[in-house]
C-alpha cells in the first residue's frame, strides 16, 4: 500500500483523513439543481448513454425540469441522442447548456468543438478538470433532476465526480453476461467507497421479442437483474430489451420520445432520492 500524501483529490482510499475534508464544488452563482444522479458501469459498451437518455426522457415526459451532464468526455454522444448539433454559447466564467426540441437541458463536450468528429486527445487530468466545469461553469436553469452519463470504469473522471459533485445517488448499467457480473461489483465497491447510495440497477439488452411469433428470447443468457439486486439489496432493477427502435430513435436525434415505460419503477426510486441540500462546501 502506497504512503499516504494526504492529497484525497487523487485517492479514492476510504480513510479517516478524508471524512475530515469535502471536495464539493460550487455550482454557479446562477445555477439551480435539486438532485443529481449518475449512470455508470465498471466497462464500456453496456449502453449507460442510451439509459441516460432514457431516464432524462422519463423525467422529462413527468414534467420535470431535467439535464444531463455528459461526463464521457472524450466519447460523447448525448447531443447527438437529442438531435442537438450548435455549439454552445457562453462568456468568460460562465457557458450556457443547450436544449432539446423536448427542453431537456445539456451540456457536452461535443457542444464546445468547433466540428463533432474532432477527437479529444487530453490526459486524464484535463478530462477529469472538463468534467468538473460542466458542473461548476454551466449556468443550469432551476434543474429539477440531472443525470450525469458517467465514462466507464473507475478512473479519474469517475473519481472525480464522485468527490466534487454532490450526488444524490447512482445507477448502475450492465447486460446479462458473467462477466460483467463482476464488473457490476467494482461499480458498486466504488459508491459504497465514496459513501454515494446505489438506487438502482439497470440490465441493458437484456432480451427480445420475436416479431414473428413475440416469443421473448434472452439472446446473452438468462437475465441476473434480479439476482444482483438481491444480493446487493438494491432499491429497483430494470431490464430494457435489444430493440432496433432505439437506435433509430438515437441516430435520428429523437430519443427522448422513445417508449421508457420498462424504467417507471426505477425511476419512482430515483425521484424519491435525495435532494441536494447544499452545493458549496461548509465553511
Amino acid at each position: 500500500m502506497a504512503e499516504c500524501t494526504h492529497d484525497c483529490s487523487s485517492c479514492s482510499s476510504n480513510c479517516s483523513s478524508r471524512d475530515k475534508q469535502s471536495f464539493i464544488k460550487p455550482l454557479h452563482p446562477d445555477a439551480k439543481v435539486k438532485r443529481v444522479v449518475a449512470v455508470a458501469s465498471g466497462k464500456g459498451g453496456v449502453g449507460k448513454s442510451l439509459v441516460t437518455a432514457l431516464l432524462a426522457a422519463h423525467a422529462n415526459k413527468l414534467g420535470m425540469r431535467t439535464a444531463v451532464l455528459d461526463a464521457d468526455i472524450t466519447g460523447p454522444s448525448i447531443p447527438k441522442m437529442f438531435g442537438v448539433h450548435e455549439r454552445a454559447r457562453g462568456t468568460e466564467g460562465e457557458i450556457y447548456p443547450l436544449v432539446s426540441r423536448g427542453g431537456i437541458q445539456m451540456m457536452s463536450m461535443n457542444s464546445l468543438l468547433e466540428h463533432e468528429d474532432d477527437p479529444v486527445i487530453w490526459r486524464g487530468t484535463l478530462i477529469a478538470g472538463a468534467a468538473q466545469q460542466f458542473w461548476t461553469d454551466v449556468v443550469w436553469d432551476d434543474v429539477d433532476i440531472m443525470f450525469i452519463d458517467m465514462p466507464p470504469g473507475t478512473g479519474d473522471v469517475p473519481l472525480t465526480v464522485f468527490q466534487s459533485i454532490p450526488l444524490s445517488g447512482v445507477v448502475i448499467v450492465t447486460t446479462p453476461q458473467d462477466l460483467v457480473e463482476m464488473i457490476v461489483k467494482k461499480a458498486v465497491n466504488m459508491a459504497d467507497m465514496m459513501k454515494v447510495p446505489v438506487l438502482g440497477l439497470v440490465e441493458n439488452m437484456s432480451y427480445l421479442t420475436c416479431p414473428g411469433c413475440g416469443r421473448t428470447i434472452e439472446p446473452f443468457g438468462a437475465s441476473k437483474a434480479a439476482a444482483l439486486a438481491m444480493e446487493h439489496k438494491f432499491p429497483a432493477a430494470a431490464r430494457l430489451p435489444i430493440d432496433p427502435k432505439y437506435a433509430e430513435l438515437a441516430d435520428e436525434g429523437m430519443i427522448e420520445f422513445a417508449d421508457t415505460d420498462a424504467l417507471k419503477e426505477l425511476f419512482s426510486v430515483i425521484s424519491s432520492s435525495r435532494e441536494i441540500v447544499r452545493a458549496t462546501p461548509e465553511a
